[in-house]
């Protein structure tokens, strides 16, 4: 009795903890019958907040925040899910363990996706989501073996403090080519189908991770710049990715952010300051960075140091990262 009081209280607690931590999350429970009883849909909701936010996240592009959850003897022995929807079986959850039902509820969230794993190296966690059931499994190793490969040594490089446990997830809706979020990387489907060799794509945004600057920390451009040239100086294979630093023309600016900037960025590393890009990194992340910082570290504001930049560009040795050629 006494442990059965112990576990009601800690499933209390932990409904509420998830209440306040999940609010964007709703869930909706339709049970015209009155099938469920009040044990039974306590421990639905549970579930629900235990695995969906998960689930939404890992889901990818606009993952329906709100969920009705119906009772559908008929069209389910156990349970199914998906974004937005989910159905169960009222005689199947009936004396189900609360454990029982959130791993069922867990295996059909996962069930969405065309691929699912989860590999760990060394201390590094890495998940791996698919919604493209046409996506290259060749395509999908590269990225998991580049991950391993590269990011630890980021993180040892730059941020010690960086999660360990990252998510990919490759999906059909989103358009764009790849973006970091907290631990997650968004891969657009359609750019990896377009571009199977860029998988130092995986570096670009495994630095964004570990930049981990949060909100007004500094110019995009900046962001940007700095995740480039990590790309360009610590790249699994460059050359492999199809990717290389543009050629100087006046009509760049350190602002236009991206390839260009990594490339100025390397210009100053060898003409000005070795490291200043790591220096810069540290001050983003501590939120110490300001236009003066420049000047601060090399004598000279940005504008100088484009102009410098911009009457001599090819003083710098460009080199790129070939996996043909170890």
């Amino acid at each position: 009795m006494i442990n059965k009081i112990i576990l009601l209280i800690l499933i209390s607690c932990s409904l509420h903890t998830f209440a306040q931590k999940n609010r964007e999350f709703k869930i909706s429970i339709v049970d015209p019958s009155n099938l469920l009883d009040a044990e039974m849909k306590s421990n639905l909701t549970f579930a629900f907040n235990m695995q969906y936010p998960g689930f939404a996240s890992a889901d990818g592009y606009r993952t329906k925040r709100e969920v009705i959850l119906e009772v559908a003897n008929s069209e389910t022995e156990s349970i199914a899910a998906k974004a937005g929807e989910i159905k169960v079986n009222s005689n199947w959850v009936m004396g189900k363990s609360l454990k029982k039902i959130n791993n069922e509820l867990k295996d059909a969230l996962t069930k969405n996706w065309s691929f699912y794993s989860t590999k760990k190296h060394k201390g590094y966690k890495l998940t791996f989501i698919s919604k493209d059931p046409n996506l290259d499994p060749a395509v999908r190793q590269n990225l998991i073996d580049t991950y391993f490969e590269i990011y630890p040594t980021l993180v040892k490089t730059f941020n010690n403090k960086s999660t360990k446990d990252v998510l990919f997830v490759v999906d059909t809706a989103y358009k764009a080519v790849a973006e970091a979020s907290g631990n997650r990387i968004l891969f657009s489907a359609g750019y990896m189908k377009a571009h199977p060799t860029d998988i130092d794509v995986v570096t670009h945004e495994t630095m964004h991770i570990v930049q981990g600057y949060g909100y007004s920390a500094g110019p995009v451009w900046l962001t940007e710049g700095i995740s480039d040239y990590i790309r360009y100086k610590y790249g699994v294979d460059n050359v492999g990715s199809k990717w290389s630093l543009p050629a100087f023309n006046s009509k760049q600016n350190y602002t236009n952010s991206y390839r260009i900037t990594a490339r100025f960025f390397a210009w100053l590393e060898k003409n000005v300051k070795p490291g200043l890009v790591a220096t810069l990194d540290q001050e983003l992340r501590a939120h110490q960075y300001t236009a003066q910082s420049w000047a601060k570290l090399t004598g000279k504001n940005i504008d100088q140091l484009w102009t410098d930049y911009s009457s001599n560009p090819d003083q710098v040795d460009l080199k790129y990262s070939d996996k043909q050629s170890k």
